[in-house]
């Protein structure tokens, strides 16, 4: 035997994916500049930056989306041309887009036929889709149509449709934003399941606790190019922050203040959802004053797209009594007269509902921005002053930092988070008395998020009632005065923030208002335990 002799060494893996100098440059900006990524088989790697860093669109060129104007892409080894998301899924790359590609009128099933390459009937992949999304921990009736499903719930199917094409990479774009903590766990488990298995996995969020829990490597993106790279485990969620936005992490101030007058009465509010699949309203009521900001805690799909169509006007209600807006009987009215009277609405979902896609930033303040009777100088008598909209536009840009090419880029070619940012400024600028917000920082980076949160807090100093509906418990605690929990279509008591804790609110999230939790530690503004999963970081 040769004692000398040098023993034989383990033969290093073939990286599942590496992207060698991608660029792409567009008319009004370089969405992605020199851009070098390895991922191995069986690594979860994230992919962070703030809204606007390029993230999306090299996922987009990684799925065949959008093509490169330069560099080169290698699929486990070999120079590859994907030339479409159809070349992707035939290599065996899958992708969760952060906005929903579903038709609205179709059920579950139908949706994920058409998404897929295999000529299944959705009657066949009923069985499938049903077995698959349970496994996951993502129940979905297959025989559900979208139109009824809550932002979370399509979620849901999004990712259940990209799970059933078994990817070898699943790119994975925002895909908690809206999933409550138990699916976001159940979630995790799947991942760190399919990596065991050999499956890569490239992971967007801006929710750097999830970040650090699940990921093995990290790459961060700043202004379309590679800015640096770490390992998630060995950062804290504020030194990731620092390194994605480049600067110190702000951070939001709330100040305890004596509230003023009711602004918004609610109810007793009970409203027969005319949707199958939908939550009744049973016996809702709140009352919110000037100078407070309320937070309503609860998992998607226990009433509150029905609580914010019977807020909003989007459902006049037969009791005119059942809203009052600064004391005026609302209920009978339609959102147009509700803003009126003063109240500001930012839905959940940005493309449809708070913006038009094809339609430019400058033309979306006027959809909402002409209403409060010319205070916004943009439309005078009866006609519209294209100046007064596109200064406003601007405005809402400058101060909110909204990455896009101008008050004319149209609000489908803006990322999710920058879309947020604008939709939630042009709410903001408009001077409301009431404002209600939806989700209010869903798929925003962590520096955007606090912007928001702060700039909702400042609204509460000024007078104005908020009403603020959000899955992010920290996100609730940071930000409110008092919280309240809406499940199976019953709102609860609204408690002080600082007298209560997550762990109280998590137990009325499954209907129980009754129990009372004794732990007195005080939560505000902390991250969630393990238990319920990961959180925004907080400063």
């Amino acid at each position: 035997m040769n004692h000398d002799a040098v023993p034989p060494q383990p033969q290093r893996a073939e990286p599942r994916l590496q992207l060698l100098g991608i660029s792409k440059i567009y008319p009004s900006v370089v969405a992605n500049a020199e851009v070098n990524l390895t991922v191995m088989p069986g690594e979860i790697h994230a992919v962070l930056g703030e809204n606007g860093a390029g993230k999306s669109t090299l996922m987009k060129i990684i799925y065949g989306v959008t093509k490169p104007d330069a560099g080169e892409i290698m699929w486990e080894g070999k120079q590859v041309h994907i030339h479409s998301p159809s070349d992707a899924r035939k290599l065996g790359i899958g992708m969760v887009f952060q906005h929903f590609a579903l038709f609205e009128t179709l059920t579950v099933a139908e949706n994920i036929a058409l998404a897929l390459d295999e000529k299944s009937t959705p009657a066949q992949l009923a069985p499938r889709i049903r077995a698959v999304s349970e496994q996951y921990g993502l129940p979905l009736d297959p025989q559900r149509r979208i139109h009824s499903m809550s932002v979370g719930e399509r979620q849901r199917v999004e990712i259940v449709r990209c799970l059933l094409q078994s990817p070898r990479l699943l790119i994975m774009d925002e895909p908690t934003s809206v999933l409550t903590p138990d699916a976001v766990l159940k979630l995790f488990e799947s991942l760190r399941r399919l990596a065991s298995e050999g499956v890569s996995i490239l992971y967007i969020s801006h929710k750097l606790d999830e970040i650090q829990a699940l990921c093995d490597q990290a790459t961060v993106l700043r202004g379309g190019r590679v800015s640096g790279t770490a390992v998630p485990r060995e950062e804290t969620a504020r030194s990731l922050a620092e390194l994605m936005i480049g600067r110190e992490l702000p951070s939001c101030h709330l100040t305890p203040r004596e509230p003023g007058a009711v602004r918004l009465a609610i109810g007793p509010l009970s409203v027969a959802s005319d949707d199958p699949f939908g939550t009744h309203l049973q016996d809702v009521a709140l009352e919110l004053r000037g100078g407070e900001i309320v937070g309503i805690a609860g998992i998607s799909g226990n009433g509150q797209q029905e609580l914010l169509k019977a807020i909003s006007g989007e459902l006049p209600l037969a009791d005119a009594g059942a809203i009052r807006i600064d004391g005026a009987p609302a209920g009978r009215l339609d959102a147009a007269a509700r803003r009126q009277l003063g109240l500001c609405f930012v839905p959940e979902e940005r493309l449809g509902r708070g913006a038009v896609p094809d339609l430019s930033l400058a033309d979306n303040a006027l959809l909402t921005g002409y209403l409060p009777a010319g205070a916004t100088g943009m439309v005078k008598r009866g006609l519209i002053q294209r100046g007064a909209v596109r200064d406003f536009a601007r405005a809402v840009i400058a101060r909110f930092n909204v990455k896009c090419g101008g008050a004319q880029s149209a609000a489908a070619s803006l990322s999710g988070g920058n879309l947020q940012k604008f939709i939630v400024g042009r709410e903001i600028a408009l001077a409301p008395k009431v404002m209600v917000l939806a989700q209010p920082t869903w798929g925003v980076d962590i520096g955007a998020a606090m912007l928001i949160r702060q700039a909702i807090i400042d609204l509460r100093d000024q007078g104005v009632a908020v009403l603020v509906l959000s899955e992010e418990l920290d996100e609730l605690f940071m930000m409110s005065d008092r919280i309240a929990v809406l499940a199976k279509g019953r709102l609860s008591r609204a408690v002080p923030a600082a007298g209560t804790n997550i762990n109280q609110i998590g137990v009325w999230m499954s209907g129980d208002f009754d129990h009372v939790h004794h732990d007195d530690q005080d939560h505000h503004g902390q991250a969630l335990p393990a238990k319920q999963g990961a959180a925004h970081v907080t400063a």
